[in-house]
């Protein structure tokens, strides 16, 4: 009996026993438990509806690029096809990837190749998340609400001092020249 009181854990058969049991309770964590904040990111050139609707074949580049913006992508093996893209990422919902391509014969509009853009309206909608308020407060004052208040009657502002009057004349600005 005396070696049964004397017999010890050894440390690492302690250590491994706390480390199961520790592991063991991360196991029932939900992992959507933590989120990481994932920020509102809208990434390239917004090219909208409209101004997809305003571009016309025989336009040139100048005209262009003053309806559009410069365009995020020109590269030098494809001088005359300009790329316009953007992608909207927001948390909970899956990104939104838009884009637009434009190419030129010379130095006029030949082709216009585009996913359906969002009119300037619908992207702005896409970026504001709806807000929940509380009751609206009502903004009618009924004849029982005003009466709650002072009213200004005549006799009131008769009791006031009467302001003083302005000076005719102002000393000068600058001093009198020597």
């Amino acid at each position: 009996m005396t070696a049964f009181l004397n017999f010890r854990f050894p440390r690492v058969w302690l250590a491994g026993l706390f480390l199961s049991v520790g592991l063991g309770g991360c196991g029932s964590v939900h992992q959507d438990t933590f989120k990481p904040y994932v920020p509102e990111v809208v990434q390239g050139n917004f090219v909208s509806k409209e101004q997809r609707q305003a571009l016309r074949p025989g336009m040139v580049r100048a005209q262009v690029r003053d309806i559009l913006g410069t365009p995020l992508v020109a590269s030098l093996f494809h001088a005359d096809r300009w790329d316009y893209v953007f992608s909207i990422q927001r948390q909970g919902v899956p990104a939104q990837n838009f884009r637009l391509t434009v190419v030129f014969k010379g130095d006029v509009l030949d082709q216009i190749e585009s996913d359906v853009l969002p009119s300037e309206s619908e992207f702005a909608g896409r970026l504001v998340r709806p807000r929940t308020t509380g009751a609206m407060p009502k903004l009618e004052a009924t004849e029982d609400d005003l009466k709650r208040f002072p009213s200004s009657k005549p006799d009131a502002q008769a009791s006031r001092p009467a302001p003083t009057p302005l000076p005719s004349s102002y000393p000068p600005l600058e001093p009198a020249a020597r």
